[in-house]
């Protein structure tokens, strides 16, 4: 997750009060064979752009940038065509697409919005409760979204939470003062995996876990010295790919030397499918192809 302020439509986000890119620095929108061969570059931009998703056709991925979202046809053409979305110029790095890939879910402002993917008018999907919601993950019917929240005061409290596609009262699966993030289904839908500190041994020291749906069976799936954040059950329901940290990073802060990895669904060894300069940014929700072959990241080296 991310908060972002608001830039004006057309600003450059890299001079903005979105997170800047460093000088000489770029984005790279990447794809990656999921057993780490064939990594090709997509687009290359010198403004931010985030968090690729794979539309459920394969034919483009969608991305954020400078609050907006756009689509980058894999046509080998390398455009982005903008998202117009009505009212929000905030959108950060969490959104998704529904199965059927006509509606694309957004976060904007700590609340999550649901938007036809060729743009138009938002409707608000999390409910105004006083918590603050970060999407990460849809069911594989479409009906429900999964969400982190982070509920104001002192001190914060974190939680995940279900909410109702089609909007109403949230269901809190859990809330506590450890962090959590990047909730999501595995696609028979007997598991959310998630990121967090359940079992850290210093502050920032995030793990992988998993829990039924209803919030029990809290699984640590992910073991070492590293910070491991983000994962992302497969389509096919075998592996699951997630972001790790050198040890002793706290969050996910970007340009850092991290490891996007793989790993059996049901624990087990890693497997480093790519090592590159990133972190924030790069696969901040589910970047799979849909048919389990590909993952998109987004690098940002330096000169």
């Amino acid at each position: 997750m991310t908060i972002a302020s608001k830039t004006p439509p057309g600003a450059n986000p890299a001079h903005g009060p979105f997170r800047p890119l460093l000088p000489g620095q770029t984005a790279q929108v990447r794809i990656v064979g999921r057993d780490g061969s064939q990594d090709r570059l997509v687009l290359e931009a010198d403004r931010l752009l985030e968090a690729p998703n794979w539309t459920p056709d394969g034919v483009a991925l969608i991305v954020n940038g400078g609050g907006h979202l756009f689509r980058l046809p894999l046509d080998g053409a390398a455009m982005l065509e903008p998202i117009a979305i009505h009212g929000i110029d905030n959108a950060n790095n969490d959104h998704l697409l529904s199965p059927d890939g006509q509606t694309l879910y957004i976060t904007a402002a700590r609340k999550v919005y649901a938007v036809p993917v060729t743009g138009g008018t938002p409707r608000q999907v999390s409910p105004e409760d006083g918590l603050a919601y970060y999407l990460h993950g849809i069911s594989s019917d479409g009906i429900e979204l999964a969400c982190a929240t982070i509920r104001p005061g002192e001190p914060l409290r974190w939680g995940i939470a279900v909410v109702p596609e089609a909007g109403g009262a949230a269901r809190q699966l859990f809330e506590g003062l450890a962090p959590v993030d990047g909730p999501e289904w595995t696609p028979d839908g007997a598991w959310i995996w998630f990121n967090g500190e359940l079992e850290a041994r210093v502050p920032g020291d995030a793990s992988l876990f998993r829990m039924r749906p209803d919030g029990s069976g809290v699984e640590l799936m992910s073991t070492g010295n590293r910070i491991d954040w983000f994962p992302h059950p497969d389509p096919t329901g075998e592996t699951i790919a997630y972001l790790s940290y050198p040890e002793g990073t706290t969050g996910h802060p970007p340009n850092l030397p991290v490891e996007l990895r793989t790993m059996p669904i049901e624990g087990g060894e890693h497997r480093t499918i790519a090592s590159f300069f990133g972190g924030q940014g790069s696969i901040n929700v589910s970047s799979w192809s849909p048919d389990g072959r590909w993952l998109a990241y987004v690098a940002y080296p330096v000169g």
